[in-house]
Formats: C-alpha cells, sequence, structure tokens
C-alpha cells in the first residue's frame, strides 16, 4: 500500500513539523472516527493525492464559521475523498444540505459519511465542476441561494469557480477559497508556472473586488475569506 509523501515545506496541519502549528492541533482538533479514518485513508493513497487534502485545521476552523452563521446550505467544489465535505456536513443541522462537486468519485467514502450519520446531508454531482455551477445557478436555485461556499479545485478555473460562487452566494454570506499562498509559489519571481500565475491574478483580483469584505488568513496553504456584501 502507498504511503503519504514526505512534504517538508507543507503548510498543511497534516503534515508540517512545525511545532505551533502541532501545538494549535493538538489543543484544538476534535476529530470524530469518521473524520480520523478518512484522514487516514487520504494518506495511503498515491502520488501527490494525499497533498491534496485541505488542512484538517481549516476544516474545523470553517465548522465554527458555519454555525456562527446559521448555514443549511453549502457547495464545495473539489471533493477528493470527501473529508472537508464531511467535516462540513456535520456541522450542518439535520435538513442542511452540502452539494460537493468533482469530475471523478474514484476516491470518494460514501460508506463514511453514512457512518457518520451526515450521508443524507450530501449530495455529489460528478461532471465538471463549472458546468454543475452553471446548473446549480440557472437550473436549480439561482442567485443568491446559499450560505457558504468552499473552492478548493484545480488553479486555473479559480477565477471562473469564484465569479459564479458570488451570484450563487447569498448577500453575507461567505465564499472560501483555498491554496491562496499555493505553497509559497506566488512569492517566487522566478516561478512563472501556469497555476502560479494563476493564483497571483487571482489574489490581485480579490485584494480589489469591492463587492466582499476579504479576510487572507495564514491558515493551512492560505485560506481566503470573501463576504459578500
Amino acid at each position: 500500500m502507498a504511503t503519504s509523501p514526505n512534504f517538508t515545506n507543507s503548510t498543511k496541519a497534516q503534515y508540517t513539523s512545525d511545532p505551533i502549528t502541532q501545538y494549535i492541533c493538538d489543543h484544538s482538533l476534535r476529530l470524530t472516527p469518521e473524520q480520523t479514518e478518512l484522514i487516514e485513508y487520504t494518506k495511503t493513497l498515491p502520488g501527490r493525492i494525499p497533498f491534496m487534502l485541505g488542512s484538517i485545521h481549516e476544516a474545523q476552523f470553517f465548522q465554527v464559521l458555519l454555525r456562527l452563521m446559521n448555514c443549511k446550505r453549502c457547495i464545495e467544489v473539489g471533493t477528493l475523498t470527501g473529508c472537508t465535505t464531511l467535516t462540513i456536513a456535520l456541522a450542518l443541522p439535520d435538513d442542511g444540505q452540502i452539494v460537493t462537486l468533482d469530475v471523478d468519485d474514484q476516491y470518494i467514502r460514501k460508506d463514511l459519511w453514512k457512518r457518520a450519520g451526515v450521508d443524507k446531508k450530501v449530495q455529489v454531482r460528478i461532471k465538471p465542476a463549472l458546468e454543475s455551477l452553471q446548473e446549480l445557478l440557472n437550473e436549480e436555485y439561482g442567485e443568491n441561494s446559499f450560505d457558504f461556499i468552499f473552492i478548493d479545485a484545480d488553479k486555473e478555473s479559480y477565477m471562473k469557480y469564484y465569479e459564479i460562487s458570488l451570484k450563487l452566494i447569498r448577500p453575507n454570506g461567505l465564499i472560501a477559497v483555498d491554496n491562496t499562498l499555493y505553497q509559497g509559489k506566488i512569492l517566487d519571481p522566478n516561478n512563472n508556472e501556469e497555476s502560479t500565475k494563476v493564483m497571483r491574478q487571482f489574489n490581485e483580483h480579490i485584494k480589489n473586488d469591492q463587492r466582499i469584505d476579504v479576510s487572507f488568513l495564514r491558515l493551512g496553504d492560505g485560506t481566503t475569506l470573501c463576504r459578500k456584501k
């Protein structure tokens, strides 16, 4: 069985060796058995897949926000194994819903959602996320229909995900965007990979977008919170 890669420069809680981050996790994380099993399962997957898992302390922070906002309807762009999906679903009321979008369900652990008792809150859509978002906007829910949206998928499409999400999210709702520090690559002037350039442009766009209030946090691999005015 594959083992998790050694991401020595990772800022994600499940991989970093930073003692402060470890202390924070040791004194704040409250994982259910299903969350723990899903995290450990994700770490066994091949290649860079384990590193694609969102930071576990970032996801728990979302739970606090969701409960404070009394959120009932959420979208997740990028499911992977469904760990963040599970974490969000646990924070929703019994009649809450998270619509999670991905192009592949190969690694999703629906059995753990069921064991955790949240499977009825989760709706999975397997197709390009832009198509699913357009359907949610144009054919099903319409504008201003969701309380919280989490974007954590292919970086090249971030701007499009964000613009559609800004229509779907209600006023005073929250869009959370992952990987906005992008492993520090955005700070390297010699790094001109397409995904890095896209993330630099995205961050500049968010900085100047007057439709939102913004908070850029050094949480996980960079978490940007956007409150729709």
